[in-house]
């Protein structure tokens, strides 16, 4: 099975993925997951978010969740994690325990990961891409769209449009090309 078919499911509605963006404070994962959050409800579709961070404002652990599910009344905090996206090594190591076996792992290049994990691995110049779309403060929005592109989950124009409804307008226009290149590096992985 495809990455993108293992992602989406069957589309049967009762299916629960949950998806973790994960890393240090100040790397924008709480914004990541909101817009994330924003464009599947775009496409309809029931989803939670949640978030925790240690006290420590930047460059404590900090992820954020999301959790799809046609399922009003589940649990709304990850259990297993389907996606994790980890922009670097403390968000991966304090993630590690929660991935299920066959799981989509997003990973900046810099982050060493076991060689012989049963998950589908794609290890990113996410930061690189972040810095030659000119912000490099943006590498949420490059593993946003990355995801996208990786997992055909939901469709560019939810991302664009949640990517505007969720961030500040002097910050939109740079957001909205970081989640581009993300995307567009991610059409070349996949294609």
């Amino acid at each position: 099975m495809n990455a993108r078919a293992s992602v989406a499911g069957s589309g049967s509605g009762s299916e629960r993925l949950e998806i973790r963006l994960a890393g240090s404070g100040g790397q924008g994962l709480i914004l990541g997951a909101r817009i994330l959050f924003e464009a599947l409800s775009i496409e309809g579709r029931r989803a939670s978010q949640s978030q925790n961070y240690e006290p420590t404002s930047r460059g404590g652990f900090c992820h954020s969740d999301v959790v799809v599910s046609e399922d009003v009344s589940d649990f709304p905090l990850v259990t297993g994690l389907d996606v994790l996206i980890a922009l670097d090594q403390v968000g991966f190591d304090r993630s590690i325990g929660l991935i299920k076996p066959g799981a989509m792992v997003i990973v900046d290049q810099r982050v060493a990961t076991p060689s012989d994990a049963d998950w589908r691995l794609h290890r990113l110049p996410i930061g690189e891409r972040a810095v030659a779309s000119g912000n490099p403060r943006a590498a949420n929005m490059v593993a946003l769209g990355a995801f996208a592109a990786l997992s055909g989950f939901f469709r560019e124009t939810s991302l664009d449009e949640a990517i505007r409804r969720e961030t500040p307008e002097k910050f939109a226009a740079a957001n909205l090309s970081a989640a581009r290149a993300g995307l567009r590096f991610g059409e070349t992985v996949t294609a």
